[in-house]
């Protein structure tokens, strides 16, 4: 009797381990495909912001007491991030003289950062640590993260615009 029980055990458990051996079997139902459509050559890059099927600026606007700046953008996650943001609200902060050639403030919140070595000329406005942007009127050579650059006149332009070594400005970024 036992060796009755013993074969009819194996009987049934051998086609089941065998059909573990396999993995599980999952099955997927079929998806339509996507009609193909010639896109003009530009294998799907539209220049468009896929998230809010917008275009993306070339420009962003910087604003200090009543001054307003146009600011050429560099196309990267920090300033996708930053466009994505100001769609929703412009962004005011405090920035403040550090160094003698530069304000910095923060953002009040982070961009993706993707940071490199690079010498800054006046003008550029960089993110810094992720959270801080730094608007300069001097050059420094760091670790940043270029957003863009200041589109201004003269050099002392800049400068009054910015309030260089003035002490702290109120700052606001939008589209």
């Amino acid at each position: 009797m036992f060796r009755t029980l013993a074969i009819s055990l194996i009987a049934f458990l051998f086609p089941v381990l065998l059909s573990c051996e396999k993995g599980p079997v999952e099955t997927v139902p079929e998806t339509p495909q996507e009609e193909q459509t010639d896109n003009g050559g530009n294998n799907g890059n539209t220049g468009e912001d896929t998230q809010n099927n917008t275009t993306m600026p070339d420009h962003i606007k910087i604003s200090v007491s009543g001054k307003t700046l146009q600011v050429k953008i560099e196309d990267n996650a920090a300033t996708r991030a930053l466009v994505a943001a100001l769609r929703e609200a412009s962004i005011s902060y405090e920035a403040d003289d550090y160094g003698g050639f530069e304000k910095v403030g923060a953002l009040g919140r982070s961009l993706p950062a993707s940071n490199t070595q690079i010498t800054t000329q006046p003008g550029d406005v960089i993110l810094y640590s992720g959270n801080q942007i730094v608007l300069f009127y001097g050059s420094n050579s760091w670790s940043y993260t270029r957003i863009g650059k200041m589109e201004y006149g003269s050099l002392d332009e800049l400068k009054s615009f910015l309030k260089a070594g003035q002490g702290k400005i109120s700052v606001t970024l939008s589209l």
